[in-house]
C-alpha cells in the first residue's frame, strides 16, 4: 500500500510515518485498497492524525486525537480496521440487516442574527453528484461517519439528502416541484 504522509505544524520524521505505514498495512487484508492519504498535525498540547482511504467508489476516513503521537496512530488504525469491516459486512449482508443509527442527543447548533452570532458560510465543499440509490447513500452515510448525505437519486435524478435522526434511525429529504 502507498501511503502519502504530510505534516503540518510538525516535522514528520522516518520513525512516525513508518509506524503509520506498518499500522496502515493491517488493512492489506482487504482487497481493493491501494493508496492512503494521511495528516499528521500538532494542535496545541493534541496530536491529531487523520487517514482517508479510497475503496472502490468509496472512502473510508478516520481521526484521532490525543496527548501522544503514537497513541493517535494506534487509535486511527482501529478506526478504520472498524470501518473496512462494517463495510465489508454490509456489502455481503445484501440489505437482509437492520440499520440502527446514532442515539446521540448532541450536535451542531445554528446560531441565527439574532442571537448575535452573524450567519456566514466558512466553507464550501464541492463532491461529484454521481446517481444512486438511497441504499447506497446511507451506507456512504455511514462509511464516513457524518450526520447527512447529499445524492442525486439514480431513480428521479434529483439530488436528495439522508440524514441521521436524533431519535435513532435515518431521514430522507427529497424536493418536491
Amino acid at each position: 500500500m502507498d501511503v502519502a504522509v504530510r505534516g503540518q505544524n510538525l516535522e514528520v520524521t522516518e520513525a512516525l510515518a513508518a509506524y503509520l505505514t506498518e499500522k496502515l498495512h493491517k488493512l492489506d487484508r482487504y482487497p481493493g485498497i491501494a493508496t492512503a492519504q494521511a495528516r499528521m498535525a500538532v494542535d496545541g498540547e493534541s496530536h491529531v492524525v487523520e487517514v482517508t482511504v479510497p475503496v472502490g467508489d468509496r472512502l473510508l476516513r478516520a481521526e484521532a486525537k490525543s496527548a501522544d503521537m503514537y497513541a493517535s496512530i494506534d487509535q486511527v488504525s482501529d478506526r478504520l480496521l472498524h470501518q473496512l469491516k462494517k463495510y465489508r459486512e454490509r456489502l455481503t449482508d445484501h440489505g437482509h440487516g437492520e440499520r440502527t443509527g446514532r442515539t446521540g442527543t448532541g450536535g451542531p447548533r445554528l446560531h441565527s442574527e439574532a442571537e448575535g452570532l452573524p450567519r456566514e458560510i466558512v466553507r464550501v465543499k464541492r463532491f461529484p453528484a454521481k446517481p444512486m440509490t438511497v441504499e447506497e447513500a446511507l451506507l456512504r452515510l455511514d462509511l464516513l461517519g457524518h450526520d447527512f448525505f447529499a445524492f442525486r437519486d439514480a431513480e428521479s435524478e434529483e439530488v436528495c439528502v439522508v440524514y441521521r435522526r436524533r431519535g435513532g434511525g435515518y431521514g430522507l429529504l427529497v424536493p418536491q416541484a
